[in-house]
C-alpha cells in the first residue's frame, strides 16, 4: 500500500526507491506461489531526489511544494539505492495498491476454485451416479431422492449455509462450492450408466466373473467421459461465478486474500465517483473467464459428438 498515490488513473507513473528486505528467512516455492513473498522489498514513492555527501535525499510524493526533503536513513550505502520509474498500467485503488497486480493475484483464486470445486463434484457425483445407475432398485430410489432434495435448494443459498457452517476462509469456500455442484454430475452419470449397462460388452464382463467395481471403473466410466468433460467445463464456469458472488457478499475468501468478487465489492461505489474502472475491470475479467470455459465446454461437446 502507498496511500500517497491512491486512486490514480491507468498509466500513472512515479519514481520509486526500492530497499531490499533485511529479512532473509527462506520461503518455499509452493508457499511463495500461493501466498506471495512474505518479505518483499520496501518501496518509497518520491517526486525527486539527489545525492549529497554520498547520502540520498528525496522529496516524498505527498509533498507538493518540494519543501519536505528527507534523508534516506538506515540504508547501507556500500551499494547504491535502486531508483526506478514504476508504471501502474491499470492505476491504483483507494489504498494505493496496483490494480493490475491485484487482478493477476485474483485470477489464482478463480482458477483454484474452479479446479477444486470440479474435482470434489466429480468424486461425489461420479460415485453416487454410477452406483445409482448400475444397481438400480431401492439404492437408485434413495440416491435419486437425495439428489432431488439437494437439487431443489437454490445453489447460492446452499453455498452460503455451508460456508457459514464451515466458517469464512480460503479452503472453506472451495469445499462449500464443491459440495453443491455434484448434483449435475450425478444425474448425467446415472443416465449414461443406465444406458451403457445394458450393452453386450457389459454382459460379457459379468459373464467372465469381473466384480462390479472393475466393470464400473474399467468398462463404464471410460465410455461416458465425453459428457463428464462437458459438464465439468460448465461447472468450472459456475464455480467461478459462485465464488465471485460469495466474495461480493463478504462471506468468501477473506482479506488480505485478493479475489475479483472482493475487488468489485470494495470498489463498486467508485462507479459513480469517477473511477469506474476499479470495479469494471475485475467484472470484465470474471465475464471473460466464465465465457471462455463455456466456449471450451461447447467445443469439447462438438468434438466428441459422433454425429459430427
Amino acid at each position: 500500500m502507498h496511500l500517497n498515490i491512491h486512486s490514480k488513473q491507468p498509466g500513472f507513473e512515479v519514481l520509486m526507491i526500492e530497499l531490499p528486505s533485511k529479512i532473509t528467512t527462506k520461503q518455499t516455492k509452493f508457499n511463495r506461489f500461493f501466498f506471495g513473498n512474505k518479505y518483499p522489498d520496501k518501496q518509497i514513492p518520491i517526486q525527486s531526489y539527489y545525492y549529497k555527501n554520498k547520502k540520498l535525499f528525496f522529496n516524498g510524493y505527498e509533498s507538493e511544494n518540494g519543501d519536505n526533503l528527507q534523508e534516506l536513513i538506515g540504508f547501507d550505502y556500500s551499494s547504491t539505492p535502486k531508483i526506478i520509474m514504476k508504471k501502474y498500467y491499470l492505476g491504483t485503488d483507494k489504498f494505493g495498491r496496483d490494480v493490475l497486480s491485484r487482478i493477476i493475484l485474483g485470477s489464482r483464486i478463480s482458477f483454484f476454485i474452479g479446479f477444486v470445486a470440479v474435482f470434489i463434484s466429480l468424486i461425489i457425483g461420479m460415485t453416487l451416479g454410477s452406483i445409482a445407475g448400475y444397481y438400480g432398485g431401492k439404492i437408485d430410489l434413495i440416491i435419486m431422492w437425495f439428489i432431488n432434495v439437494t437439487w431443489s435448494i437454490p445453489t447460492l443459498l446452499l453455498v452460503i449455509a455451508i460456508t457459514l457452517a464451515l466458517g469464512k476462509g480460503f479452503w472453506q469456500v472451495f469445499i462449500a462450492v464443491g459440495l453443491t455442484m455434484w448434483v449435475e454430475v450425478a444425474r448425467v452419470v446415472r443416465g449414461e450408466v443406465l444406458k451403457i449397462k445394458e450393452l453386450q460388452y457389459i454382459t460379457a464382463a459379468k459373464t467372465l466373473g469381473f466384480n462390479d467395481f472393475r466393470i464400473i471403473s474399467k468398462h463404464i466410466i471410460p465410455n461416458i467421459i465425453a459428457p463428464i468433460i462437458v459438464i465439468s467445463a460448465a461447472n468450472f464456469a459456475a464455480a467461478i461465478l459462485i465464488e465471485s458472488g460469495l466474495s461480493f457478499l463478504g462471506i468468501g475468501a477473506q482479506p488480505p486474500i485478493c479475489t475479483w468478487g472482493g475487488m468489485v465489492k470494495s470498489n463498486f461505489n467508485d462507479i459513480i465517483l469517477g473511477r469506474p474502472h476499479l470495479a469494471l475491470i475485475p467484472g470484465i475479467c470474471i465475464m471473460m473467464l466464465v465465457m471462455s470455459f463455456m466456449f471450451i465446454g461447447n467445443a469439447v461437446r462438438d468434438a466428441m459428438d459422433v454425429r459430427n
